[in-house]
């Protein structure tokens, strides 16, 4: 009986950790609700995000768990093919945040496959990182390249930094990214058409 008793009474502080951590929860998602009410109204805010208040709530609650203002969230988070996805520059603003010395370096010929990019830092400590190295050839045995909303030909050099931030970003501070793909991701991860499929598009079959 004493034993079960002693459970009952240890387990009595948890618990009420657990339930005073929802209530607050509830209380701050009350509060970030309240001011998604206002902030949708707002004309300075994305036009995705203005009377959307339930969109704008979600930006609050991320820039809080970030430590970011929730106008950095919704002037850099935008939603393609249904996913949420960082712009290149806030990926690149993220590792800013965390290190010294943040360098997109260019390898390799331009306008050749052998040409790339890596993203380049330094620790407190004043070690120096180096990020994966992406290149065009990867690109385009990944087939990132060859698709037809590919921005891969026509802006090369901007991917070739914003895939190398996004790969840096997944290494060294995988938090702040907090699971979400980055500009280019959606779209190059999606699986390429068959001919089929687009004669169908085209045709309305």
């Amino acid at each position: 009986m004493e034993d079960k008793q002693e459970i009952t009474l240890a387990s009595q502080p948890e618990n009420t950790a657990v339930m005073n951590s929802a209530n607050e929860y509830i209380a701050n998602f009350r509060q970030s609700y309240s001011l998604a009410k206002i902030l949708c109204r707002s004309q300075l805010i994305p036009q995705q995000y203005q009377n959307r208040a339930d969109d704008v709530c979600v930006a609050i609650d991320m820039a809080q768990r970030m430590g970011v203002s929730p106008l950095m969230v919704m002037q850099n988070l935008y939603v393609v093919k249904g996913k949420p996805s960082w712009s290149g520059q806030a990926c690149m603003s993220f590792i800013k945040s965390h290190y010294s010395n943040v360098l997109p370096n260019y390898v390799g010929t331009p306008n050749t496959d052998d040409r790339g990019c890596y993203i380049s830092a330094q620790l407190s400590d004043g070690t120096k990182i180096n990020g994966t190295t992406v290149t065009i050839k990867m690109a385009k045995d990944e087939g990132w390249y060859n698709k037809s909303s590919s921005k891969w030909q026509t802006m090369p050099e901007q991917m070739l930094a914003y895939r190398a931030s996004a790969f840096f970003a997944r290494v060294y501070c995988p938090e702040t990214l907090m699971g979400i793909q980055v500009e280019g991701e959606v779209e190059d991860c999606e699986p390429s058409k068959s001919r089929a499929e687009i004669l169908n598009e085209q045709f309305n079959l």
